[in-house]
């Protein structure tokens, strides 16, 4: 007899509306193969809710929390209302890019002809080595096969891989940008200012990301951060802001951000 796997109370989850009842709704965890989950009425929102059905419906797909598990009882009590709209956006962009990955393993496995044993070896090996396959799939639409390469992955699934993703997957950018004043009235200011903006520019950086850094007109000057997600933009430009402003202050002189 197989052991099933269950959520952790507290994780997020994405799970299908099975059955509406008034009491309740019942799901099926998409994430957790045969395991189902209830989520009562009185956490489907955070107002009073008459009827459950003008707030859920069978069929709908959720982003729910886990609040308990009973694994002898194979029972799971979920939350809807418990939920952020930030975590709902961010599980749910991490579900869909799981699916994706699934899909163009699948896909390249097709290409290859490889049976349905092999293209799950693959799969297990990407889940082994990478935290989130997908990242890899992105990187590799920019960096070509060697990313998969590097991970000991045969050559002709390196190529497949990478030529599924180039068709399958659409790199957006987001760019934020923001403006410093730096200042340094000492002998050696200007260095001290250089010295202040090479710095911004070093700051760690996600895969696929930049920053630029032009002058406005001394003593402005502007950092632009590029990277794949709108969040990322917004913690590498802050990032880079503040080691800009740091520095020159460290070396004597004067920073803030001026927008």
């Amino acid at each position: 007899m197989s052991v099933r796997n269950y959520p952790d109370v507290g994780d997020l989850t994405i799970a299908t509306i099975r059955q509406v009842v008034d009491y309740g709704a019942y799901v099926k965890l998409d994430e957790y193969e045969g395991i189902e989950g209830l989520v009562h009425i009185s956490e489907v929102s955070t107002t009073w809710v008459k009827n459950i059905r003008e707030h859920v419906r069978e069929g709908q797909k959720l982003v729910l929390k886990v609040l308990r598990v009973d694994r002898q009882r194979g029972q799971v009590d979920l939350s809807l209302r418990r939920v952020t709209g930030r975590e709902k956006t961010d599980k749910m962009l991490e579900w869909k890019r799981s699916k994706k990955a699934e899909s163009i393993i699948k896909s390249a496995g097709e290409r290859l002809k490889a049976d349905a044993e092999t293209i799950e070896k693959i799969r297990l090996l990407l889940y082994e080595k990478l935290e989130n396959p997908y990242e890899a799939l992105q990187d590799c639409v920019e960096e070509g096969e060697e990313v998969f390469t590097k991970l000991g992955v045969a050559t002709d699934w390196a190529t497949a891989l990478t030529e599924v993703s180039k068709s399958k997957i659409k790199l957006e950018k987001a760019s934020l940008t923001a403006s410093v004043e730096l200042t340094c009235k000492a002998r050696d200011g200007i260095e001290a200012i250089r010295a202040a903006l090479s710095s911004a520019k070093k700051v760690k950086k996600p895969r696929g990301s930049g920053i630029r850094i032009y002058a406005i007109g001394a003593p402005r000057y502007r950092i632009e951060a590029t990277t794949r997600e709108y969040s990322e933009a917004e913690a590498l430009l802050n990032a880079a802001v503040d080691e800009a402003v740091n520095t020159v202050k460290d070396l004597g002189g004067e920073g803030r951000r001026v927008s």
